[in-house]
């Protein structure tokens, strides 16, 4: 027993952290590559040791062993013997059962000698189907078909599978980095990390880091590693040409061989594609008809050797169906939290990969390689009027009539004067709100009914200098590259999503010429489910190293 030190490990595998106790940091860095964090009040931090984050933690070579070390190195008292236990068991899984080639098949087998573990799963009503025939006690035969969907129904009754079958090469199509190219060390180790040269490990999961910290470039020297024709598959079309100017600025490649998906047109050897676009469905289908989405060929219709999915906690359910499908293709994640509000975290684990690498935001701040943050919560209270409104609505209204609280209005045109003549960003949820915030500031407005034309002339602009202040619909979340704004003024957001808040901080998270730090402002309306939603935003952030002042609205500016 040490009272001095900061954990306190519970039998259910939820664990406290003191987060005023001198060793906090180092256990909180020893502790989050193997834990959750299910929320973060002022001064006792709660995580959980969940089999994913077990597993994935094992699949980077983080062993049993060593978690438990961790968690007795910095526990006040001994460990519950159950926990212990789970974590040698749980962790102990990854392994177990290996996806390996064998000719034209594939052989699911256990390093258990008696088989009884391949018995069991063989018994079980969402494995049995994908089975072929049983080789011996410890193989089975699984047809190629079957690998990605049985890997999904593997994590779901708890046994994850070390996918160790290979990959089908595609087209050679050699990338050669730009000579001015620097890419930074840990965007090397990221990318060598999933490619994993020479290993029947490599080529598919999962690379973790903040938006900033140049994904992008992690994606470019996978694809220079890799050496063959590839898709990338992002978000929105902003994104499409921010992946395009990237490529073109930071490799050899000519302007013909990067281009965007075009039906009917001919495929390039790097080609780029929305999600949107890859799950557009044909009018009048159904999501189970025969060819209802009519671009999903597209995964199939080249021999792609590597297939980059950029923001990946946000890959639509159609496309985890076809993923399922493509499983000999390298398969690259790319992203800065692997939450997904929809609870499909073990899907990205089964079918792009487990994580291959991770950079705590804060490690990367210190180093100088993203923004220093300041993070604050701004509290206002409704107007007389609509607290009447907001104590008579129904629940489901309740939320928007607390996030479009007209004193927001008021509160924002101080911060703006605080920090005049700063590019800053403001970003809202509902529309109305967004527009009276436009005709206050004279800004420009981008929503998803914006050209996109329009869009890119209003970035550039705000690139340039020659525009200080923009204002956007959730279309603002993901893939701006937007590197000067040191200021963000969230008015409004999709309920509790932690994802959403990680990523409209990260529009911020670019290193500024000047190391000027950024300033991220959140408007919370008092004594509402906003607040509520509020804090389960920041979870995330918060599990980062972020903490977030509180301020009364009298105290801005």
């Amino acid at each position: 027993m040490n009272p001095a030190n900061p954990l306190i490990v519970q039998a259910d595998r939820s664990v406290f952290l003191e987060a005023f106790n001198p060793l906090a940091e180092q256990a909180r860095a020893a502790l989050a590559p193997f834990a959750e964090l299910v929320s973060s009040p002022e001064h006792l931090h709660t995580y959980r040791v969940t089999p994913l984050s077990l597993w994935n933690a094992a699949s980077t070579g983080l062993g049993p062993e060593e978690m438990v070390a961790a968690l007795t190195q910095y526990a006040k008292f001994p460990l519950p013997a159950n926990v212990e236990t789970d974590i040698r068991e749980l962790a102990g899984r990854w392994g177990r059962l290996t996806l390996e080639q064998f000719d034209n098949g594939l052989l699911l087998i256990t390093t258990e000698s008696d088989g009884a573990l391949l018995t069991e799963l063989s018994r079980h009503k969402a494995v049995a189907p994908l089975l072929g025939d049983r080789l011996s006690e410890r193989v089975f035969a699984v047809p190629p078909a079957h690998r990605g969907v049985l890997k999904q129904a593997l994590i779901e009754v708890g046994w994850p599978v070390d996918d160790r079958a290979g990959y089908a090469e595609g087209d050679a199509f050699a990338v050669a980095l730009a000579p001015s190219l620097d890419v930074r060390d840990y965007q090397r180790e990221a990318a060598e990390a999933f490619y994993q040269a020479g290993s029947e490990r490599g080529g598919s999961g999962v690379v973790v880091l903040a938006p900033g910290a140049g994904k992008t470039v992690v994606g470019i020297t996978a694809m220079s590693l890799v050496g063959q024709r590839t898709l990338v598959l992002t978000t929105n079309r902003t994104s499409v040409n921010q992946w395009r100017r990237e490529i073109l600025q930071k490799t050899q490649l000519s302007p013909d061989d990067v281009r965007e998906y075009a039906p009917g047109k001919d495929l390039a050897p790097v080609t780029l594609c929305t999600y949107q676009m890859l799950t557009h469905r044909k009018r009048g289908s159904q999501s189970s008809d025969e060819g209802a989405y009519p671009h999903m060929a597209l995964i199939g219709a080249s021999e792609w050797g590597l297939i980059i999915y950029d923001e990946v906690h946000l890959l639509p359910a159609p496309v985890f169906r076809l993923t399922a499908e493509v499983q000999a293709r390298r398969r690259l994640g790319l992203t800065a939290t692997l939450i997904r509000e929809d609870g499909r975290e073990g899907d990205v684990f089964a079918l792009i990969g487990p994580k291959r690498y991770d950079q705590p935001w804060k490690t990367l701040e210190a180093a100088g390689w993203i923004a220093e943050a300041d993070c604050a919560e701004v509290r206002l209270r409704l107007p007389p009027e609509e607290r009447l409104s907001y104590a008579t609505a129904p629940d489901r209204d309740k939320h928007r009539i607390a996030a479009e609280n007209p004193a927001k209005r008021r509160v924002l045109a101080q911060l703006l004067r605080q920090h005049a003549g700063q590019p800053t960003l403001i970003i809202g949820q509902y529309l109305d709100q967004l527009e009276l915030m436009g005709q206050d500031t004279e800004a420009p407005v981008i929503t998803g009914k914006t050209p996109q034309a329009e869009r890119e002339r209003l970035f550039q602009a705000f690139r340039e200098g020659r525009l200080k202040t923009l204002i956007l619909s959730k279309v603002g979340n993901f893939a701006l590259d937007l590197p000067d704004a040191e200021v963000l003024v969230q008015v409004s957001g999709a309920f509790g999503s932690r994802q959403e808040e990680a990523q409209r901080l990260g529009r911020l998270l670019r290193p500024k010429a000047d190391g000027r730090g950024a300033h991220f402002y959140t408007l919370v309306t008092r004594e509402t489910s906003e607040e509520d939603f509020a804090h389960h935003r920041q979870l995330f952030l918060a599990e980062q190293g972020y903490s977030y002042r509180i301020l009364d609205e009298e105290k801005v500016g």
